[in-house]
């Protein structure tokens, strides 16, 4: 990303966060098998890498051209950083406190702002990005069970039991729609707007 030439501010989507979220995923499994401190060291560099790309982002969204529509499900991998941070919080320290708070309830803040988007993603032509949905709510689905079982309130257990059910619906309807477009060969095609684009280029 640094030593480059080629690299655009329209190039950036959701999507590079992937990599910052597999930093505050091994703080999940780092105490029990590679030690506390390494669980410590790998969580600071996703939530302060989260936190930076994040403002890159939303200066991208704001003030350049839209997100290719075909890209927008990437929207959701928003919600990742700041849910796997929450669980990755939580299990290092081993309590529910201000700051698990701040990450649990920013992940629920971006779900809740995309979810009253949704008849505009639902207009979305099936392509792979829609995938993009599961991750996301799945580890929402699982911060908030584990916010229900630190803090008590039924309320986060009703959020868990929706965002379940969401999920468990999304996996089985993007599987359905895969297998159907892998088998017609409409899996891996360009957008629309890209085929155009190459006809004219050759013209």
């Amino acid at each position: 990303w640094i030593h480059h030439e080629k690299w655009q501010i329209e190039h950036l989507n959701p999507a590079w966060f992937i990599p910052v979220v597999g930093n505050v995923i091994a703080p999940l499994a780092a105490p029990e098998y590679a030690g506390l401190e390494i669980g410590w060291f790998f969580f600071s560099i996703g939530v302060i890498f989260w936190l930076m790309l994040q403002a890159v982002i939303f200066y991208r969204l704001f003030f350049h051209p839209p997100v290719d529509k075909v890209l927008l499900p990437t929207l959701f991998i928003m919600i990742a950083p700041p849910a796997m941070a929450f669980l990755s919080y939580v299990h290092l320290n081993g309590t529910v406190d201000g700051l698990a708070r701040l990450f649990y309830y920013t992940a629920l803040f971006i779900a809740l702002l995309l979810l009253v988007q949704a008849a505009r993603f639902i207009k979305i032509p099936f392509a792979i990005s829609w995938w993009a949905y599961t991750f996301p709510i799945a580890a929402l689905t699982n911060a908030s069970f584990v916010m229900f079982g630190h803090v008590g309130e039924v309320v986060f257990a009703y959020i868990g039991a929706f965002f379940l059910s969401l999920v468990t619906v999304l996996i089985a309807h993007l599987t359905a729609k895969t297998l159907w477009a892998a088998k017609n060969g409409k899996l891996c095609v360009p957008p629309p707007h890209s085929q155009s684009a190459k006809q004219e280029a050759k013209a």
